[in-house]
């Protein structure tokens, strides 16, 4: 019964914390979705070249969202005609820093930390992304399959079917030209919490339950584990870091106080890189999005590169004493709480809904037979 409390409390606590990212994230793709045309998308990160990605990579470092707001924005870009390389090395870049969080590790460690985490990000990315365009599924016909239905789902089903299919003829900027701005905020709303949540629905309420699994499961002593095996400190962070949801920002004092704790400035780096860039239900996205090879390339060019750059990061401050302030914020908000119970109302609706369509199908004589 003990664990169960522990659970529940973790559950929601994991949930207050991710919700208001990820109803930030599908509110600015659907307005994304609206103002950008799709063909932006396509001239720019829809080709299998390194050049895409690298414009991907670079797009997606100064926004402010995290590893779970980033899945709603993925996914747009993805549907919107972007390469499977483009799509990997956004979800890896964005989370990782964002200006919020460049601005924080500046306050906590300094500019050269700061740059260091970027650019090694930059790195990071771009070589996941070039591997997926190289070695990835190629899933331009599932992405073709999907795309009429999801231009036509929601009540601006119209719209968005000539957006899609005839936008070579007629810009999409003419088409918002035409639109109120209430027309565009109601279609944004649309297409963000209509289609956009409705396909991560699944992986997500699935990630949140491992997520407060894998909460439940860190043992509290977990700095002096570190301490005292300091030659697996960067596979223990690594570890813990690849499941576990916590925002660039979040991430970072955490990894202050490992470091405070004795643990080397590389180990905390892995931290800092593997934590943000991954959790669970970024790990389910990305499968069902990308296919099982992208997800192993997506793993093992996170894994791999934030354990070499930490080794360079230890070697680059050997000797150094690294001081830093740390905030923490421990109770939620009263919008982290709204924004969980908001949330936790369409993935329970989307999940059921299915039967529940099954459901007024045999309560109207079409599947029942008793």
């Amino acid at each position: 019964m003990e664990y169960l409390t522990l659970f529940l409390y973790a559950l929601v606590d994991l949930s207050n914390a991710m919700a208001p990212y990820i109803l930030f994230g599908l509110i600015f793709a659907g307005i994304l979705h609206e103002l950008v045309p799709d063909t932006i998308v396509k001239n720019h990160l829809g080709k299998d070249s390194v050049w895409s990605v690298i414009k991907a990579t670079i797009f997606g470092i100064p926004l402010p969202v995290c590893s779970c707001g980033v899945i709603p924005l993925a996914t747009s870009i993805k549907k919107s005609g972007a390469s499977n390389g483009s799509t990997l090395s956004f979800l890896i870049s964005t989370p990782i820093t964002g200006v919020d969080s460049i601005l924080a590790t500046y306050g906590m460690f300094g500019w050269a930390f700061t740059i260091y985490r970027v650019i090694t990000s930059m790195i990071i990315s771009i070589i996941a992304g070039i591997l997926a365009n190289f070695y990835g599924e190629q899933e331009e016909e599932l992405v073709k399959e999907v795309k009429p239905a999801f231009s036509m789902a929601g009540p601006t089903a119209s719209g968005q079917a000539v957006k899609n299919f005839s936008v070579t003829q007629a810009p999409k900027a003419q088409v918002v030209e035409k639109k109120s701005f209430i027309k565009l905020i109601q279609d944004a709303l649309s297409y963000a919490f209509g289609t956009l949540l409705s396909d991560i629905a699944s992986p997500l309420l699935v990630g949140l339950f491992l997520g407060a699994l894998i909460a439940v499961a860190i043992p509290e002593n977990l700095s002096a584990l570190l301490l005292e095996y300091s030659w697996l400190s960067y596979i223990i962070v690594m570890a813990i870091a690849v499941p576990m949801y916590v925002c660039a920002t979040a991430s970072l004092p955490i990894a202050a106080g490992l470091m405070l704790a004795g643990v080397s400035p590389g180990a905390a780096f892995v931290f800092l890189s593997a934590g943000p860039a991954t959790n669970t239900v970024t790990i389910g996205v990305v499968k069902k999005m990308l296919g099982t090879r992208t997800l192993y390339i997506y793993l093992g060019t996170i894994i791999v590169g934030s354990v070499l750059f930490g080794f360079g990061l230890d070697y680059i401050l050997s000797g150094v004493d690294v001081k830093d302030l740390v905030h923490m914020h421990e109770e939620a908000s009263v919008i982290a709480m709204v924004s969980s119970v908001v949330l936790w109302a369409f993935v329970l609706y989307y999940m059921l809904k299915p039967y529940l369509n099954k459901k007024d199908e045999c309560d109207g004589g079409s599947c029942c037979s008793a």
